[in-house]
């Protein structure tokens, strides 16, 4: 099996590795190829080929620096698969020709009290982030997956099955775990009434979960078109929220309700939904904060939460439950040179449901 060898620890820190992305140079600007070097791999790191690269909202905030918190310049992507190219010589959890993918994180502490219970994503110490996060080990900061390969510590990636195709197992590296991890954490099974709210990229998966897991399955959405592709996707219902006599149909319904949206809107018109000691998990961040009377959930025992990712080893768990249950992510393939045209179409929702990055276009 071939191996990076430790010469020296000069030599791991000098050489570095060129390599081709696509990046925003400053704010709000669209992106541009541009040529970069990533660390020389370490005794415990390994280097992937990088093949496709799932396109999140996320990215184009940051991209815009919505957050406040971007670096520039910056390469995003955070949904990434590919083929392990070398290994580092402690390495032990993958070879050389496996396929495998990175999410959101790509370190932690690993000693604080929630790295220890498998919930790195919410690292006390902060969480090392895909990208415009600085590298724990001094690299500098850390560039994303619309790039032709990564360097990463083997405790940070995913194993993949071969079985699936690739390119629509991309977008489960962050769509997947956002929406598969509140609905195991809230144990959603059979006999139980899930309603999704929003059917896009976030929403279309936490359909084929909930309906993978048992559960009666709803989705909620101001659009009636989308009502044949919920059915397609598997849902047992679909209520127009502008009706107001479909709406009536579901008040103090649901066991559980997955809120995927991150346009502004008000919570207590979802919350009336919930049975007693219903909860509903926000997993889309709008601008605006949510203003609820805490009558709201007191008196039938509600519960409002929100979620975040999933760590390491839930992100394994929800890659096997969707190798076990054939669930990959419906993609439009795109060639990098488009990535702001997606991002125009994103904004609009026209995408069903996910745009992936063909990383072979970066030439």
């Amino acid at each position: 099996m071939p191996q990076i060898q430790e010469s020296t620890a000069e030599k791991i820190t000098s050489i570095r590795l060129p390599s081709k992305a696509y990046a925003a140079l400053a704010a709000s600007e669209k992106l541009v190829p541009w040529n970069f070097t990533r660390r020389y791999p370490r005794p415990n790191d390994v280097l992937i080929e990088i093949k496709y690269c799932g396109v999140c909202h996320t990215d184009l905030h940051f991209v815009r620096n919505d957050f406040g918190m971007s670096t520039f310049p910056l390469v995003p992507g955070h949904e990434i698969v590919g083929i392990v190219k070398e290994v580092g010589e402690k390495v032990t959890k993958h070879k050389v020709g496996d396929t495998v993918g990175i999410g959101c994180l790509v370190d932690s502490c690993r000693e604080c009290e929630n790295c220890k219970q498998d919930l790195e994503q919410y690292c006390l110490e902060g969480a090392t982030f895909t990208y415009f996060t600085p590298d724990k080990h001094g690299d500098g900061i850390i560039h994303g997956g619309y790039s032709n390969q990564i360097v990463c510590d083997e405790d940070y990636i995913l194993k993949v099955a071969d079985h699936l195709p690739l390119e629509n197992v991309a977008p489960l590296l962050c769509a997947g775990i956002t929406t598969y991890s509140p609905l195991r954490r809230w144990n959603v099974r059979k006999g139980q009434k899930v309603a999704v709210v929003g059917l896009g990229g976030l929403g279309h998966m936490g359909v084929k979960f909930a309906v993978a897991m048992g559960a009666e399955v709803t989705v909620l959405s101001t659009s009636p078109s989308k009502k044949a592709d919920a059915e397609k996707l598997g849902a047992h219902k679909f209520v127009v929220t502008k009706d107001e006599e479909q709406v009536k149909t579901v008040q103090h319904y649901f066991d559980f309700i997955l809120n995927t949206l991150a346009a502004d809107h008000d919570s207590n018109f979802y919350l009336a939904m919930l049975k007693t000691m219903g909860t509903m998990v926000c997993v889309g961040l709008p601008h605006s904060p949510a203003v609820i009377p805490a009558a709201n959930l007191i008196f039938h025992g509600k519960s409002l939460a929100g979620s975040l990712i999933g760590g390491i080893a839930e992100t394994q768990e929800m890659l096997d439950f969707c190798a076990e249950h054939n669930i990959t992510s419906d993609i439009e393939l795109i060639d990098i040179k488009d990535i702001d045209k997606a991002y125009e179409r994103m904004e609009k929702s026209d995408v069903k449901y996910r745009f992936v990055i063909d990383i072979a276009t970066l030439g």
